[in-house]
């Protein structure tokens, strides 16, 4: 990659209806399905054609049931989801806000699937920062459900985790919650049970806290929204869940039909020498994006919470689930300009890296010019006075002793012997410190959160996951070191997630962060170690977790309170 400035990252970038469980389909065909027999069960995930099946697992299946939502339903019995809209919101305003069943098109097909206020993806929700705005939640789906805001600094009881802020909502049940855009950025908004299967089926969209500054960010013609997201999906429907526990554990669930703002024909028109501003968030599962726009350079501005101390050109923007992006880019040519997700893939069977390009989505250049050209504008990199003053007053943290440490690890139960033994092998080859594509389907789709356990080791005291529990104050600087032991089994890079307040990345591997900004997810690549910098500013019970969604519900979250 040709910046190290952006955070971590772009140095690395080169049970509903009838269930039978897996224990008694064994001997099935892997392709039976409700046409057949009436019941849901298990079929093999797609393949890449060019990946080998591993000796041993053809009749193997994961061992908790299919789930899919809706299942047996004629998705024509429910109405079509309609485009986001955009709720301009002041402070004091009240929305009502529906999760609900929608049918949805997606490559010429119809789903049963989930959205918000009937929309995909959800309402973008946009206010000036510091407003606070109420939002009447109502479960119409027959899962419990909670909406988390994601990134959000509001008060801890508003923070959508069940059992830690609040109970579940159940279905029929509604929540009021209150929503305060704290900080100037970009956000979303997902829930946080069963997020494998809820976000995974549409419950997701963003907020945007408008800056009070109209020269916070440099001029552009325009703004867009990008929600990035994929789907796991073969001929016959998408591909069913796990009941009681996710499948797909080892790597997180990787789709394999990509999704841009829920649709997989996103276009966008616009005019000869535009600037337009893309405010850009990764609601994958697990994926990893690349994100190109045909070659163009890339203003980075901001990310998360803050704009960056400086803002930097790119090629590409890695961009991790749960993180956001706000970046510019200028279309000075007519034609067609694909945006792509463009990744150095890995086969683990072959030890092969060859290149792949995912189709995201095009921008179609007029002939026209636009009438203001701000081409002098964008080709200036702003200096952010205004972050580099508030930054001043965390530095001297930077040096000092981290006052926790975290190691990332990982317990494998009964996983088929065949599995075991692959990984194995493959411990004593190159593990890469992110995959951006699933190197195993087969292999991840049998690992179920029941045999798969992700871990959050204090390195301190033992103790793992929610057996952690720290207190801090509030005002307290915190300095955490995390390490990515690369000595498991299957090593994987994880995007770490920090409830309620924000933090800085610092340094990865001992070497300084030289543009900062204001986070709430970063990753932490194999066998790295990063220092996080985190203002404890807002009081309440919190979770530390990671955001790819099969890890989390394989046990890696700690909690912690600030007083």
């Amino acid at each position: 990659m040709r910046n190290a400035t952006l955070p971590v990252l772009l140095v690395l970038a080169s049970g509903i209806g009838g269930v039978v469980l897996a224990q008694q389909m064994q001997g099935m065909d892997h392709g039976a399905h409700a046409e057949d027999t009436g019941e849901l069960i298990w079929r093999m995930p797609p393949m890449d054609p060019n990946m080998p099946m591993l000796p041993g697992i053809m009749g193997a299946l994961p061992p908790v049931g299919p789930l899919l939502p809706g299942f047996g339903i004629d998705p024509m019995d429910y109405p079509p989801a309609r485009p986001r809209e955009i709720l301009d919101l002041a402070d004091g305003d009240e929305i009502t806000f529906t999760a609900s069943v929608v049918r949805r098109m997606i490559a010429g097909k119809h789903y049963l699937m989930f959205a918000y206020n009937g929309q995909y993806p959800g309402p973008l929700l946009r206010a000036p920062t510091g407003a606070t705005v109420v939002v009447n939640f109502v479960n119409e789906i027959d899962m419990p459900t909670t909406v988390h805001w994601h990134g959000l600094r509001l008060d801890n009881r508003f923070d959508g985790v069940p059992e830690v802020t609040q109970a579940p909502v159940l279905p029929g049940g509604t929540f009021r919650y209150e929503v305060r855009f704290s900080d100037t950025g970009v956000y979303w908004y997902h829930p946080h049970m069963r997020e494998d299967v809820q976000q995974d089926l549409g419950l997701y969209g963003n907020l945007l806290a408008v800056p009070p500054d109209p020269d916070y960010y440099g001029e552009v013609h325009r703004e867009e929204f990008l929600i990035l997201d994929d789907i796991l999906i073969d001929e016959r429907g998408i591909v069913p869940y796990g009941d009681v526990a996710p499948t797909h554990s080892l790597m997180g669930r990787f789709g394999n039909v990509m999704l841009t703002n829920g649709a997989t024909d996103y276009r966008l028109s616009v005019q000869r020498g535009e600037v337009v501003r893309f405010y850009v968030t990764n609601v994958a599962n697990a994926r990893t994006f690349n994100l190109t726009f045909g070659g163009a350079p890339i203003k980075v501005v901001a990310s998360d919470l803050s704009k960056y101390e400086h803002e930097v050109w790119t090629g590409s923007v890695p961009i991790a689930p749960a993180e956001r992006y706000v970046v510019e880019v200028q279309f000075d040519e007519a034609g067609m300009v694909p945006i792509e997700n463009s990744i150095q893939a890995i086969d683990h069977f072959r030890g092969e890296f060859y290149p792949h390009v995912d189709l995201l989505g095009q921008v179609e250049v007029g002939e026209d010019v636009v009438e203001r050209d701000l081409s002098e504008a964008f080709g200036h990199l702003r200096e952010n006075d205004d972050v580099a003053a508030d930054l001043a007053n965390y530095r001297r943290y930077f040096e000092r002793e981290p006052d926790h440490e975290l190691e990332l690890a990982l317990e494998i139960g009964d996983l088929p012997l065949t599995i075991i033994q692959s990984m194995e092998f493959e411990k004593g080859l190159y593990v890469p410190p992110v995959e951006w594509n699933d190197t195993m389907p087969m292999m991840n789709w049998l690992s179920t959160g029941e045999q798969v356990r992700w871990i959050l080791r204090d390195r301190a005291t033992g103790r793992e996951n929610m057996d952690i529990h720290w207190s801090f104050q509030r005002g307290d600087v915190v300095k955490l070191r995390i390490f990515n032991n690369p000595d498991n089994l299957h090593p994987m890079h994880h995007p770490i997630h920090v409830h309620g307040q924000r933090y800085l990345v610092t340094s990865m591997d001992g070497v300084a962060n030289a543009n900062l900004v204001w986070k709430d997810t970063a990753i932490v690549p194999v066998a790295s170690t990063v220092d996080l910098v985190i203002e404890m500013t807002n009081p309440g019970d919190w979770m530390v977790h990671c955001h790819i969604a099969e890890h989390l519900h394989s046990g890696m979250m700690l909690s912690f309170s600030v007083e």
